[in-house]
């Protein structure tokens, strides 16, 4: 049942999330030929050369990248991208097809800041619940996964790129605007998402520490590490899990906590630096180390 309810709430913020983000993307920057981002960006791209709408063309880059995930990836991960790949194309196209929402404004600064509001805040939702948006999240993904270079260096080198190619097809003007929407953009997103990029050092207190340790090394794949505590009203002796996450898995670690000890003391702490396995350093065979260490 809390199971149930978890997924109708974060399937409600992932609709939520790309239907603000739709809209912002066909209300704001396609009418004002903003340059945009990410499969939105190529679609555009591809529209000047084949006369096609967009929003099809968005389908179709959403749906390749969604097997190149699935492949790659794993089914576990097409699942959880599945919904915004189909769902975004079809609230692009429904609001593309109302022709007032064309013509909103014609001033090239508001269509820029509220493009990079809208844009911003729907990203951010669809983060915040650990999901992905699809499209070209999923390339950096790959990248990060496979040649374990940053994640936030793969994002902005797919960015530049799709930046770019739409550069020959627009006025200096709307390169100059659509800046102003990438910076915007990042801002909120990085405020919606609890400060972006940064990490949370996660501390839980529960007699449950072993189970919540071992469900955090099989659903996350984040090591721990047991610290010895004393709770201070019955001077109880026991052992608190400690880790640290990026903002996109604390409401997964805070779900899987709450599944196995709702009595649960969590505690997340913002930290600015991180290095070691799984951030600067390659994710290893967690089953193989066990072996090993047990032989």
């Amino acid at each position: 049942m809390h199971q149930a309810k978890h997924l109708v709430r974060d399937t409600l913020l992932v609709l939520l999330g790309n239907l603000i983000l739709a809209f912002g993307v066909a209300v704001f920057a396609v009418p004002s030929n903003l340059i945009v981002a990410g499969a939105t960006g190529i679609a555009l791209i591809i529209c000047e050369f084949i006369p096609v709408n967009y929003a099809t063309v968005v389908f179709v880059v959403n749906m390749v990248m969604l097997l190149l995930g699935f492949i790659v990836l794993g089914k576990k991960f097409a699942a959880g991208t599945i919904l915004s790949s189909l769902i975004f194309p079809f609230f692009l196209a429904m609001f593309e097809a109302i022709p007032q929402l064309q013509h909103l404004t014609s001033d090239m600064l508001l269509s820029a800041i509220y493009a990079g509001l809208f844009t911003g805040l729907g990203c951010g939702i669809v983060f915040r619940v650990g999901y992905s948006t699809g499209g070209m999240d999923i390339p950096p993904i790959i990248m990060n996964k496979k040649l374990h270079i940053s994640l936030g260096v793969c994002v902005y080198l797919f960015d530049v790129v799709v930046l770019l190619g739409q550069s020959f097809f627009t006025s200096f003007e709307g390169i100059l605007y659509g800046i102003i929407t990438v910076f915007i953009t990042a801002i909120v997103l990085d405020k919606v998402t609890i400060f972006g990029e940064r990490n949370l050092q996660v501390l839980v207190i529960s007699a449950h520490h072993e189970e919540i340790a071992e469900a955090i090394f099989k659903e996350i794949d984040r090591g721990c590490t047991f610290v010895n505590v004393t709770t201070g009203y019955f001077h109880d002796q026991q052992k608190a899990v400690l880790c640290v996450v990026n903002n996109r898995e604390y409401p997964v670690i805070n779900d899987l906590v709450m599944e196995i000890d709702p009595t649960a003391f969590i505690i997340g702490s913002e930290i600015h630096s991180v290095k070691g396995r799984g951030f600067t350093l390659p994710n290893i065979d967690l089953d193989k180390q066990i072996r090993d260490h047990v032989s």
